[in-house]
């Protein structure tokens, strides 16, 4: 029986540390986690920063709190000290730390409260470029016995490589997406739309996504459409109207509604400077959309072979060219749209994703 339940019939208890809840890729996917295995499993979200704004995503009947915890920047040892007394308190079943910014829940766990697993989405942008050496070691530290999840095979290099983490307990789960849902209209539409789905955040570079469409349309007739809100929403706009694309560029906010938005793109677009295994990416692919992309994590590979060619460098004149290239070409398109989607039918349905997670969440069925 398990030590944290006297009672078999209740669901096993699941604490999740996000450093925020915002809608994002690691929310979204838990989200659909959750929602799938329903009141199998009751569960405690902590958002660090306080922003749960991801709850939208989640099903009324979930067992489900969301308890307020502070944790002040610069005091890492003593909010690891703190958080060891919320697990005692809280008794899960599992705790599920998300990225560096919970890694002081980690530490809170180094002498075992509670079995433990730790999944990595990526880097923020100060880690763009190389791995800041204090946060290698202190991974190193807090992760060394704990099974470590990730979505892309990038991740899983630096993990077993840089980090030094013992390679069987990193797990490569890519992330699945929901393949009905996403699945292509087939409804013709008029004129060319390129669209873009994203955090208005610093490192998915929308900028370079503006200029390149800008250089586009000096010769095609398009529309560029941005979904998603953040901080850097007003100097995007702004920007649009600096490049004399305003009229053709439109803001459409965030949305809790994704799919709708997909089937109005002829073609996705994303220009990131950071990503792993961007969901964006994956639900336009399940859509039947090609994709033009910035070189970042797993795209390359992640998109179907006659798709890696418009996967470019880090620079708006190669993003430009390659929605050039699919601009004039509604065959191409078509084709490439098609190639997506079956590969997204084949490596990313969602249901292996259930499997793995709830067998985390879950545990070995012999724990004392």
């Amino acid at each position: 029986m398990d030590r944290h339940r006297k009672d078999a019939d209740i669901p096993p208890l699941v604490a999740h540390i996000f450093p925020t809840f915002a809608v994002g890729g690691a929310q979204v996917r838990f989200a659909a986690v959750a929602n799938h295995f329903g009141r199998a499993f009751r569960h405690i979200v902590v958002a660090l920063d306080g922003n749960t704004g991801c709850r939208e995503r989640l099903r009324p009947d979930l067992d489900i709190r969301f308890p307020a915890v502070a944790a002040p920047k610069g005091a890492m040892l003593a909010n690891a000290w703190r958080f060891r007394s919320l697990l005692r308190e809280w008794q899960p079943d599992t705790l599920v730390t998300c990225n560096w910014g919970a890694i002081e829940f980690a530490l809170a766990n180094l002498l075992p409260v509670t079995r433990h697993m730790h999944v990595v989405d990526g880097f923020g942008p100060e880690e763009r470029a190389a791995q800041i050496p204090r946060r290698v070691w202190l991974r190193r530290i807090a992760l060394g016995r704990t099974p470590v999840v990730v979505p892309s095979r990038n991740l899983m290099r630096i993990a077993i490589e840089i980090w030094k983490l013992p390679r069987d307990l990193v797990r490569y789960v890519p992330n699945g997406v929901d393949i009905d849902r996403f699945a292509p209209l087939g409804t013709a539409r008029d004129g060319l739309t390129i669209g873009t789905i994203a955090a208005l955040r610093e490192e998915k570079n929308i900028a370079r996504l503006l200029r390149a469409f800008a250089l586009l349309a000096r010769t095609t007739p398009a529309r560029l459409v941005v979904v998603g809100d953040g901080p850097e929403r007003p100097a995007l706009t702004a920007l649009a109207a600096e490049l004399g694309i305003a009229e053709r560029v439109e803001f459409a906010g965030h949305q809790a509604d994704t799919p709708d938005f997909y089937h109005r793109f002829d073609v996705f677009a994303l220009a990131s400077d950071t990503e792993q295994m961007p969901l964006s990416v994956t639900e336009a692919m399940a859509c039947g959309l090609p994709v033009v992309s910035t070189d970042v994590g797993d795209v390359r590979s992640m998109v179907a072979e006659a798709n890696a060619p418009l996967v470019t460098p880090l620079d708006a004149a190669a993003l430009a060219r390659a929605m050039q290239a699919l601009a004039g070409d509604p065959g191409l398109r078509d084709r490439l749209g098609a190639a997506n989607r079956e590969k997204a039918c084949r490596d990313f349905n969602q249901a292996a994703m259930f499997a793995t997670y709830g067998a985390l969440w879950r545990g070995p069925a012999d724990r004392p």
